[in-house]
């Protein structure tokens, strides 16, 4: 195992229990705090929109970030510097508990530095293996998400009892300590990381490619790709014709997806005409990438219903019957906790155990059961929720069986997919394909607002009140059945996925 590898687990443990432990607090602090001048009525969905807000912008500075490291400065300077901004907005959040643009530039600040760092820490980690050792890589990517859990848990359980006993400054500023020691215990591993240099300017990027296809012209054809980024990039501009209706971020974020959509697939098209301009090796890592695209695009219903455990079912706690002595948000601790039981539970007995049966649980199969279990959870928790709405006294420990089955999914999806997506993307676009990773839970949240933002609407509203179930539960039957069809969706396209192996030669 590479000596190295220690420093960057223990940077990412104080830098997930910083991250979790802002953002587990994050939206009861603005429903009781900073949201006290909107009427009590709307803030529970004021604070879910700013929550969903914040996570998008976390999951789409991944973008900036890969392509810093990628072409620019490097995944370990990439990480340093970021770092620094995320230890900035810590310090806004503890310093500005009482304003409203103070706190949302912290948020800002944070959204940045976390989402930036996000896609090169998973990469400099593949990055310490070869060809050689690779087997210890998927160790190490468990470890990896294990120590994520470790953090998160920790956070989870402690910082809504800070909050509650010692105030908002107290709360919000532990993390960012945590934050700036995750910042040293990173520096301080320099001497002994591989750090691969960016590759600035390079002709056969993926961007370069893409365009040669675009515009490639091939004799007695048409160019029907080029067309079809056309109508994206028109569907873009129709989506931001919505900022009155949706708000700014979702507007843009809609629009990026737009344009994202109709330049891949207009580009998967036409690939071949970059035949000629460009390497094979290079077309190929873009047919990968395009092809990682379609996975990624159909794992984003299950974010949409994974981000909500720390908004929807933290409002939904607060209505049930609970201890004195346990505050609502201390229940996503639960998540961690279980992550640090099935992760090695899985390896050790059910992944084996299938073996033995002749089943090969492999990376697309384990998410397409990982997304079905997350519809399953949501079955579970709209079932509690019409139990409340009947007036019957439910105790919140009944959340423990939805709990139970998003973790189980989680650690199909997310885990298995980290690693995954390292394992598919060509050497010189691995930052860029982890950014589309972590663009996939941007996508997520993207849906939650735009569904929260239907439920706003009086004929949807009309709607809902026919069936007889209050919105709150109508949505979350919704959000089960839309991760039930991308489950059968992504079990499809899986079959039909060729896997290939993209790691460093030894």
């Amino acid at each position: 195992m590479p000596r190295q590898i220690g420093y960057i687990i223990g940077n990412e443990g104080c830098e997930r229990f910083s991250f979790y432990g802002m953002r587990n607090i994050l939206t009861p602090f603005l429903i009781t705090s900073l949201l006290m001048y909107l009427p009590a009525a709307d803030r529970p969905g004021a604070a879910k929109d700013i929550f969903h807000t914040f996570v998008i912008g976390v999951y789409f500075f991944p973008l900036l970030g890969g392509w810093l490291a990628d072409r620019w400065l490097g995944k370990y300077r990439t990480v340093l510097w970021l770092s620094l901004i995320y230890c900035v907005g810590h310090a806004c959040l503890a310093i500005f508990e009482r304003s409203v643009a103070g706190f949302y530039t912290g948020l800002a600040l944070i959204a940045l530095g976390s989402g930036g760092i996000k896609p090169c820490v998973a990469s400099f980690v593949g990055d310490q293996f070869t060809a050689r050792n690779r087997h210890l890589a998927r160790i190490v990517f468990d470890a990896f998400y294990w120590i994520i859990n470790v953090g998160s848990f920790f956070a989870s359980l402690l910082m809504p009892l800070f909050l509650r006993h010692y105030g908002a400054a107290v709360a919000f500023g532990i993390p960012g300590v945590l934050m700036f020691v995750a910042t040293i215990v990173f520096w301080m591993g320099r001497h002994q990381y591989v750090m691969l240099p960016p590759v600035a300017h390079d002709p056969d990027s993926f961007a370069r490619v893409v365009r040669t296809a675009l515009t490639a012209r091939a004799p007695g054809e048409g160019r029907p790709g080029l067309v079809v980024a056309f109508v994206g990039l028109l569907a873009a501009v129709a989506s931001l014709a919505l900022i009155p209706v949706l708000g700014v971020v979702p507007a843009v974020c809609l629009a990026f997806v737009a344009t994202l959509a109709g330049v891949g697939s207009g580009a998967r098209m036409q690939l071949d005409r970059a035949q000629g301009g460009h390497p094979e090796r290079a077309i190929e890592g873009v047919r990968v990438v395009l092809r990682m695209l379609v996975v990624f695009a159909l794992v984003t219903p299950f974010w949409s219903l994974f981000d909500q455990k720390a908004s929807t079912w933290i409002v939904q706690a607060g209505e049930m019957d609970f201890p004195s002595w346990l505050h609502p948000a201390q229940m996503q601790a639960i998540n961690p906790a279980l992550v640090l039981l099935l992760i090695p539970f899985n390896n050790l007995a059910v992944f084996p155990f299938l073996r033995r049966l002749g089943y090969e649980p492999t990376a697309l199969r384990r998410m397409t059961a990982g997304i079905g279990f997350a519809a399953l959870a949501w079955v579970a928790v709209g079932s509690i929720q019409l139990a409340i709405d009947g007036g019957d006294p439910v105790s919140i420990f009944w959340q423990l069986l939805p709990y139970v089955l998003l973790t189980s999914g989680e650690v199909l999806v997310s885990a298995t997919g980290l690693e995954f997506a390292y394992s598919q993307a060509p050497p010189s676009m691995k930052g860029t394909l982890m950014s589309f990773w972590t663009l996939s839970v941007t996508v997520g949240n993207l849906w939650v607002l735009l569904a929260n933002a239907g439920v706003r609407n009086v004929t949807v509203l009309g709607y809902i009140q026919n069936t007889g179930i209050s919105t709150s539960a109508f949505q979350m039957f919704f959000f089960a059945a839309f991760a039930g069809v991308a489950a059968v969706a992504f079990g499809w396209y899986a079959r039909r996925y060729r896997v290939v192996d993209n790691y460093r030669a030894a």
